[in-house]
Parts: C-alpha cells; structure tokens; sequence
C-alpha cells in the first residue's frame, strides 16, 4: 500500500448541530420538541442500534457494544422507533451504519432506508429465514445475522469504504483557496510542538468532545511513541477517520488539535521516501478505488484535463485488482454515490520536484 502526501491541507471551522426528539403523549400525539444533547462526532461515520429490548447492563448486549466499540467510537443505541426517525433525520455530516433487531425490522426499514445518510443496514436476528426474501428489495441491508462478530467484520470493511469514499477532493484546484491551503500546508509542518504536551491536549479534547473510548484515550496517551505515525494512521483508532473528517468539514480545531501528528506522519513518509528513493522506479503506476458523491462526480466530469487534488495522506495500491475489488466494486452498492477506479501515474522526477513525498 503507497502512502502519498496530499497537494493540499484545508483548514476551517466548522459546529456540532444539535438534533431533536419528539416528545408524545398516551395519545401518541406530539406534546413537545425537546433539544437531544449529542456528543459531537469527530469522524465520518456512527453506529445506530435499534431494538426494543436493548438492555446494556445484560451480558449479551453488554459484550455485543464491547465488540462494535472496538470498531466505531460512536455506538447510539434506541429503544423507541420514534426518537431513532428523529435522530436519524437530524444527522447532517455523518454517514450512519444501523443494527435493527428482527422484531423491528420489516416494519422499520422500508422507512428509514431513505435517509440519505443511512448507508447500511444489518438485520440482527434469531431467525434469518424471516426476512430474506422483503430484505432482498432494500439495497441498504447489507445482510441477516444472527450473532454479531459478522456484524463486526463487515463492519469494519464499510468503515473502510466509508473513510475512503469520503477523503476530501478539491477540483480545478487553480484558485485563490488552492493558493492559501499550499501555504498553509507548509506553516503546519513548519511549526514546533511540544509533544508530550499535544498528545495531551488531544487525548483531553477527544474526551471532552467525542465518545472515543476511554481504552483507546488511554492507549494513545501511553503508547503514543511506541508506534510510528502510519502504525496509528492505519490501524484500527480513530486517527484515520478523525483527521478525514476534520479535513473535509475544515473544522480548525480538529486540525488544529492533530498539527502535531500530521507533521509526524508526514516527516515519517518523507524518511521512508528518502530510504526507499534508489528501488523505486522512475515512473510507475497505482490504483486507488472508492466511491464519489454524485455531487463530486460531476465535478470530476467538467474538470477533464483540469487540476484534482485530494486533501489528505493518500493511500493507494500497486495492485488494480486490490483496488476494484476491495474499494471500487463494494462503492457501486451505494445507491447515492458511483464507484471510481482512480489510475494515477506516477513521474518522481515531478514528486521531487513539488516535495510530495511518497512511501511503500
């Protein structure tokens, strides 16, 4: 897998919108729309648990939300249909994957399957045989299952699609914010952190602002220096996704809190580039797959010939066949985005010139 540093970093701000409930009386009538706090997400993506009978304090449920939040951070759980419809169309920023328990399923998802941020949903039930057939009409059920380590697993591979499809992209990029984001680019790297003391602030601001886990806060605070920077960039935290998402909601305190870490990571690549300069060849090819918005897919049609630029570390691979099948083919299952198959051909005479390092 190449690591390529991106052409550009995006910085901005960006707040935490609040969502709603709806308070009903015996009459099932609405009495009053209440604030619901939410902790503010500080990656793409939730998880959202629907099931009458969700008891946290029993040892079945207790250890299903052990194994999800090894996964995802967020893991918001409902026992009432209503209050989850709320939750659901109040979310703006994040995707939303959703475990719905038999009981409730044929009767929940043929409406909540068109909220646009809803990309997946997993039937978790005691008898599959129930709904295969009404679950084959909803693209967005993405399996029955009856135990939830598969849930887990697949999980974990659309939390990677998810991440990937939604690294920033910048289109005809020759303008006045591509301009800044270069220079601005440049002074982050440029600038000095006291480690110990960022690694801190990080740890505390993830604790405050998000429901990371406490054994993962703990985790980067401890062991932080043990691992390099692209150990903790690709294995399973919230690094990754957290940075993604503070670039492409250009949210200044997310990037502003992980300075530290993008500066490590790219000096990082560029030590590994300056190891590995003499065996890379001059010119070579990778593949990069994954899913674009509508929106951003014709963007990228009226800017043949123009300038693209992801705003991120960019991950791609030698291999077109890792690429289409484990990025590109599973983002044509999402009825809101298309799949691409990027080809990127890679001159390093032009690399070194534009001080992009890049590493295998």
């Amino acid at each position: 897998m190449s690591k390529q540093k991106s052409t550009t970093t995006v910085i901005s701000g960006a707040a935490a919108m609040p969502s709603t409930t709806t308070i009903t009386n015996a009459n099932n009538r609405a009495a009053a729309v209440l604030p619901r706090p939410r902790r503010r997400e500080l990656q793409n993506f939730l998880l959202v648990w629907l099931d009458t009978d969700f008891d946290e304090s029993k040892g079945d449920y207790k250890k299903s939300i052990q194994h999800l939040r090894n996964i995802l951070e967020t893991v918001t759980t409902f026992t009432d249909i209503d209050e989850c419809i709320d939750f659901l169309s109040d979310i703006e920023n994040e995707n939303v994957f959703m475990i719905v328990s038999g009981a409730l399923a044929q009767h929940t998802i043929p409406i909540i399957q068109q909220c646009p941020q809803l990309v997946s949903i997993y039937i978790l039930c005691d008898n599959q045989s129930i709904h295969e057939e009404w679950a084959k009409t909803i693209p967005k059920v993405k399996g029955i299952y009856t135990q939830i380590e598969p849930i887990c697993k697949a999980l974990q591979i659309d939390q990677k699609n998810c991440d990937q499809a939604m690294i920033p992209i910048s289109f005809n990029g020759r303008d006045a914010l591509f301009m800044y984001t270069q220079l601005l680019k440049e002074a982050l790297l440029q600038i000095e952190h006291d480690d110990a003391k960022s690694i801190e602030e990080l740890v505390e601001y993830c604790r405050l602002q998000s429901d990371a886990s406490e054994k993962t806060l703990e985790k980067i605070e401890e062991e932080y220096r043990n691992h390099s920077p692209i150990w903790w960039y690709t294995g399973p935290y919230f690094i990754y996704s957290m940075l993604n998402y503070g670039l492409r909601q250009m949210d200044v305190n997310i990037i502003l809190k992980m300075g530290f870490f993008i500066r490590h990571l790219h000096q990082h690549i560029t030590e590994l580039h300056r190891q590995q300069q003499d065996s890379i060849p001059a010119k070579f090819q990778v593949f990069r797959g994954q899913g674009l918005s509508m929106e951003d897919f014709e963007k990228m049609k009226k800017t043949k010939g123009g300038l693209m630029s992801f705003n991120n570390f960019l991950s791609t691979s030698r291999n077109r066949e890792i690429s289409f099948k484990n990025f590109a083919r599973p983002a044509a299952l999402n009825t809101n985005s298309v799949a691409i198959l990027f080809i990127m051909n890679i001159d390093t005479a032009i690399c070194t010139k534009s001080s992009t390092p890049f590493a295998e």
